[in-house]
């Protein structure tokens, strides 16, 4: 490169990244077109003239990413950092899965979502983003779960649910219901919805499924009896990501897994130490195709 043409490409690149100038206002600085401009710019690149340094905390998360979805064939990953207050864990993946969704679902596109507490922030936080563009399908029944926490008059999407119970007295009145026609329209939504959203519950005292009465302690020593690691829409997995039979199972009103297998970018979100073990099981059967986590978690995922 001749020192004619070191320089002006010195001059561009100075002004486009220290002082902010479009290629545009830049082609007119220096007298030169638009297509020079870009190609000096490439060249500044090329040559070593400007250079980008992550953070060293970025540039690790970034790294995390990149082997999560090497190590278990996913498509897209997102590292959030672990918050000192554990507290605040939850929200901070709810608020990335939210960011997540507003970027990457399609206008005017349908959403699956499951339910649980980080699903319910998870929807709070996209009902304030200001899109209305799209519109939110249930995956499970229990109307509830799928009310964000803001005034039901500021939302700004499309909320279609299953109007059930999550779990009903008997298997003969699950199987009634689930002939009725505007449920079977719901469950029919689900399988044509362009993503699908959805966290996953531990095996752990205070779980989501402890907390509302889903099962109690003797449910849970039976569980971990027979191998299970968590949750997914309320179905037992193992370690290896099979479903586990139970009377609950039976009873739910709940998409599933064979049915969330065919669907299309399923992003799984969860985080923290005790969900290691259900995230491992639903990485190893493929019930993921993008996985937000916090960057501790996505570090025992990876066994480090």
């Amino acid at each position: 490169m001749s020192e004619v043409e070191y320089s002006l490409t010195l001059k561009a690149a100075w002004y486009y990244y220290m002082e902010s100038y479009t290629q545009q206002e830049i082609s007119s600085l220096m007298g030169i077109s638009r297509a020079k401009v870009i190609r000096l710019l490439d060249d500044a690149r090329q040559n070593g003239i400007i250079r980008f340094n992550f953070r060293e905390d970025d540039n690790a998360r970034m790294s995390t990413e990149r082997n999560l979805v090497k190590t278990f064939g996913l498509d897209d990953a997102m590292v959030v950092p672990t918050p000192v207050d554990q507290s605040a864990l939850l929200d901070s993946i709810a608020r990335a899965a939210a960011m997540y969704i507003t970027y990457h679902l399609k206008p005017g596109g349908y959403l699956n979502i499951g339910y649980g507490d980080t699903m319910g922030l998870t929807l709070s936080h996209l009902a304030n983003s200001g899109r209305k563009d799209f519109s939110v399908v249930s995956l499970t029944g229990g109307v509830s779960f799928y009310l964000p926490k803001v005034p039901l008059g500021s939302l700004n999407m499309k909320l279609y649910l299953t109007p059930t119970p999550l779990i009903l007295s008997s298997v003969e009145l699950k199987e009634a219901l689930m002939r009725e026609p505007t449920i079977q329209g719901i469950s029919r939504m689900t399988e044509l919805a362009d993503m699908t959203v959805m966290s996953m519950g531990a095996l752990t005292e205070n779980a989501t499924i402890m907390r509302n009465g889903i099962i109690n302690a003797n449910d849970l020593a039976l569980l971990r009896m027979e191998g299970c690691v968590g949750d997914i829409l309320n179905h037992f997995i193992d370690s290896k990501g099979e479903v586990i039979p139970t009377s609950i199972d039976s009873r739910s009103v709940s998409t599933s897994l064979e049915s969330l297998c065919a669907m299309k970018n399923v992003v799984g979100v969860a985080g923290g130490a005790e969900k290691v073990a259900v995230l491992r099981a639903a990485l190893a059967h493929d019930y993921l195709n993008v996985l937000i986590t916090d960057e501790k978690t996505a570090l025992g995922l990876l066994g480090n």
